[in-house]
């Protein structure tokens, strides 16, 4: 299945709702593959912004060529606190909307502010600025894995060992303890 990596920079964000009720926000992002846990790549938290964040960080993230079904790409905005980490919101990008138009080769940047919408639902918490470019397609070759020669790892593998190593002696630099007597527990019924 052919790939292409995507190049995300998250500029800045404005205008977030504050979640946080007692200290100010400090906002980080995670850009992933919708239904991919494995693809998320997170960008370090900006401790000044509060609600409007700053960030000029660039995240890679690898989809698939086709764009085809239902992929999209999401940007997950959360704030620091010390009893646990809270959604701020999400943007999603389909796939089909970044792949659009795109051919083979890589692409220029793309720059875009995009409505923040709070985790399953669409009411508005804010605008995200960024800009995403696409790296060239990466087509896997047919006969990669399929064919190993007789020279190769599991023919040098199959060989016979020459001999087996010899046994290694154990030296203990203190003699073992003598062993000791343990007197049974007498249980009295008084």
């Amino acid at each position: 299945m052919a790939s292409r990596t995507v190049d995300v920079t998250l500029v800045s964000a404005r205008d977030l709702r504050d979640v946080n009720l007692v200290s100010k926000m400090e906002v980080y992002a995670v850009v992933y593959l919708a239904g991919d846990p494995i693809s998320r790549e997170r960008v370090l938290a900006d401790r000044t912004g509060g609600r409007n964040p700053t960030w000029n960080a660039t995240v890679r993230v690898t989809v698939p060529a086709s764009g085809s079904g239902s992929g999209a790409l999401r940007v997950l905005l959360r704030t620091e606190r010390p009893l646990g980490d809270r959604d701020v919101g999400e943007v999603i990008l389909p796939l089909t909307e970044i792949l659009a138009g795109a051919g083979d080769e890589p692409t220029g940047a793309t720059q875009g502010a995009y409505k923040v919408r709070k985790v399953g639902s669409n009411k508005v918490r804010g605008v995200l600025n960024l800009s995403y470019k696409l790296g060239g397609v990466i087509h896997p070759h047919a006969g990669q894995y399929q064919q190993v020669g007789a020279t190769g790892y599991l023919a040098a593998a199959a060989a016979p060992y020459a001999s087996a190593p010899p046994p290694q002696q154990l030296s203990y630099p203190y003699p073992c303890p003598p062993p000791t007597m343990v007197r049974p527990l007498r249980i009295s019924s008084r």
